[in-house]
């Protein structure tokens, strides 16, 4: 008996592999034209994900079998949530004027994105209820 799984070529050209590396950081911010209670000053121990794509994997040397080496992502990360999002006030901190998840999760992609290859999305939790994606696809 033979197992045949079936792949062809065309199969490979779709394969690809996903990667998500979360962060996290505690933030206040405010909603300057909001219509209820975002428009007051609150804060939020907010969740971040960064997702990178990848359809080929590295050859060889120490990232070989690896699209990225998470602590490369990591170390992208780390300079922006300490410098920018972990225990500021995200209006000042990051120029935005009107910071809502949608805006923030934008902004934290603009950054990254020249220093992670593959990057694709960045999620932004404000609540465990309430995220938003932004699929920085042109």
């Amino acid at each position: 008996m033979t197992f045949d799984a079936g792949f062809t070529n065309r199969d490979s050209l779709r394969a690809f592999w996903r990667l998500q590396k979360d962060f996290r950081f505690e933030a206040s911010h405010l909603l300057p034209n909001h219509d209820g209670k975002c428009a007051r000053m609150h804060g939020h121990s907010w969740l971040g994900r960064v997702i990178i794509e990848g359809r080929e994997l590295e050859r060889s040397g120490p990232k070989e079998g690896m699209i990225l080496d998470y602590s490369s992502i990591s170390e992208a990360i780390k300079p922006l949530v300490d410098n920018y999002l972990d225990h500021w006030h995200l209006n000042d901190r990051t120029g935005l004027a009107n910071p809502t998840s949608e805006e923030l999760a934008r902004w934290i992609f603009d950054k990254l994105k020249p220093w992670l290859r593959g990057l694709v999305c960045v999620v932004i939790e404000e609540t465990c209820t309430a995220r938003c994606e932004y699929w920085g696809y042109n």
